[in-house]
């Protein structure tokens, strides 16, 4: 191992019972703790969606905005339709369509049943990647930024090994650590977002700790928290820090579990870092920004899924740019505080 490599340590095994323990294993400070509640979740990696509308009524009630229709996300797949109307796939998702007795609909791909898994796969491949693969890919995002390689940990085979030394940046110049915080990263097409952040290994379920996480916004609240002394300037930098990664999905249940799971996040690190739960005002305005920051779209149109008519026999057209009257998605821009087309972006960028 290179010198680059130092100061890395590698947790002892997890026996089969460990594993399941850990997995199911409530979030350290999480706002949906049995504690606080008295509900027991679902599951470990899946929050529960009726006791955030019970605990954090306006936050879930914000991660189902989409900010470019002023509506709501829609289903945008048929693997709910069989449940009713209100499950169709242009249809929007609604609080009460995901909670109370329809508590537990939409939950992770691992936990969902083999027959849907292949649907989704043959409908729009969806196909998840384990979190190894997501950190060695990272890593090669942040060997370029730093100049070095092994910044945060060394990748093993099928895992990594976590540097357990501050994160080291210069004190001045295009390498500081606020550079790498404000740097901005997107996952496109991103599921339930582990490239991003990575509370469990979405192909195993199987829950990962806080210190070993590996996800692009997992990094920049480590650097956040490593540099960071008081209370409020943790709480500035963990805001640009969420307001620096983007991500795009077509499937509205899956875009709800990665907007909960950037969500939840917030809950964990603050919870690590200055040992207490965010309040509902918080979690408000972290929500906020999260729904601007990953959003709904078809990536082919970069605009709302099914909004735009796509003629089967002509895969010119497929691919055309005029809209046909359907609404360009929008993205927030946060340090030039403009609304931008995500269109535009790709065409040098423009703002509305």
């Amino acid at each position: 191992m290179n010198d680059d490599c130092n100061g890395l340590t590698q947790p002892p095994p997890l026996n089969h019972k460990e594993r399941w323990v850990n997995s199911h294993r409530n979030s350290i400070g999480s706002l949906w703790s049995c504690q606080k509640t008295g509900v027991g979740l679902i599951h470990k990696i899946d929050v529960s969606e009726s006791l955030l509308a019970t605990s954090a009524s306006e936050a879930l009630e914000i991660l189902l905005s989409d900010m470019t229709t002023g509506k709501n996300i829609i289903w945008a797949t048929e693997n709910y339709s069989h449940l009713g109307s209100q499950y169709a796939s242009d249809i929007e998702i609604t609080v009460e369509a995901i909670t109370g007795p329809n508590e537990g609909i939409i939950q992770p791909r691992v936990l969902k049943s083999r027959g849907m898994q292949l649907d989704r796969t043959k409908a729009k491949a969806e196909v998840f990647t384990p979190s190894w693969l997501c950190n060695e890919q990272n890593n090669q995002v942040d060997d370029a930024w730093f100049g070095r390689a092994c910044a945060f940990n060394s990748p093993t085979h099928h895992g990594w090994v976590s540097r357990t030394n501050p994160i080291q940046f210069d004190e001045q110049g295009e390498r500081t650590w606020k550079r790498y915080v404000d740097e901005r990263r997107l996952e496109v097409a991103c599921g339930e977002a582990p490239y991003l952040v990575s509370r469990y290994d979405t192909t195993t379920g199987v829950a990962i700790t806080l210190n070993r996480r590996i996800g692009l916004l997992d990094r920049k609240m480590r650097v956040v928290a490593e540099n960071t002394s008081t209370q409020d300037e943790w709480l500035e930098w963990a805001r640009r820090a969420f307001e620096s990664v983007y991500g795009y999905e077509f499937q509205g249940d899956s875009l709800l579990l990665a907007r909960e799971n950037l969500l939840a996040s917030y809950a964990d690190y603050l919870w690590s870092a200055h040992h207490r739960k965010p309040s509902e005002d918080e979690l408000a305005r972290i929500a906020r920004i999260v729904v601007w920051n990953t959003w709904q779209m078809d990536a082919f149109t970069n605009t709302i899924p099914f909004q735009r008519l796509r003629p089967s026999t002509a895969q010119n057209d497929f691919f055309a740019d005029e809209s046909m009257g359907a609404l360009p998605c929008l993205v927030q821009d946060w340090r030039a505080n403009q609304i931008i087309e995500y269109r535009s972006l790709l065409a040098g960028g423009q703002t509305r």
